[in-house]
């Protein structure tokens, strides 16, 4: 556990104090096992609490799509929690990820960037999966990332450039079938992701 005191209420949104000194993952490494803990340039940002069922629903359903789709390819799907080990400073626990360069995949954690990540907002984690995490990735070369909205019933889609930069960005809602990039060309129905009724035949988000 990083050294008190962080009493703060605000302990699960902002990054933990520790004055002209970041954490590293050695630092990671000494806390509590039960405590789920990221860092992002060497700030450390609280887990807790657990995320919500509907969460937990989707991102299970995301869990078994890419387990079906992914049968005796390359690529490997994860939940959270694993760690995603991005530099001595960078150490984080995506929702859903897949990584498909194999040599990335140790028995402890994953080093270096996935090809596919999802983060599923939950209320004390929008701001950094939207900001933090987002730039995070694109830093490091996330091929393709989404912000999937529980509530909002949508996703927002980001492509890496060939300026390894982010794209402005796509929404998708809940009845649109979004084909992944990363993943040639994959298809996944969002409206049996979000567990809601199909009310028309929307195009597939490509572009």
């Amino acid at each position: 556990m990083p050294d008190e005191p962080y009493a703060s209420p605000w302990v699960n949104i902002m990054p933990l104090p520790k004055p002209k000194e970041k954490f590293t993952y050695s630092d990671y490494l000494q806390w509590p096992e039960e405590e789920r803990w990221e860092l992002i340039d060497g700030a450390a940002f609280n887990m807790s609490p657990a995320p919500s069922t509907k969460h937990q629903r989707i991102a299970l359903r995301f869990g078994v799509f890419f387990d079906r789709l992914l049968q005796g390819k390359s690529c490997v799907a994860f939940v959270a929690p694993a760690d995603v080990v991005l530099s001595e400073n960078d150490i984080v626990q995506p929702d859903v990820f897949v990584v498909c360069d194999q040599s990335k995949i140790k028995e402890k954690n994953i080093q270096g960037a996935s090809d596919l990540v999802i983060e599923i907002l939950s209320g004390h984690t929008a701001k950094k999966d939207r900001w933090d995490k987002k730039n995070l990735y694109e830093k490091y070369g996330v091929r393709e990332y989404l912000i999937v909205d529980p509530e909002g019933l949508y996703a927002e889609r980001y492509l890496l450039t060939k300026e390894r930069r982010f794209d402005r960005g796509q929404a998708i809602d809940s009845q649109e079938t979004v084909i992944l990039k990363s993943l040639e060309g994959a298809k996944i129905d969002l409206w049996d992701i979000f567990e809601v009724k199909r009310e028309d035949a929307s195009p597939p988000a490509e572009t």
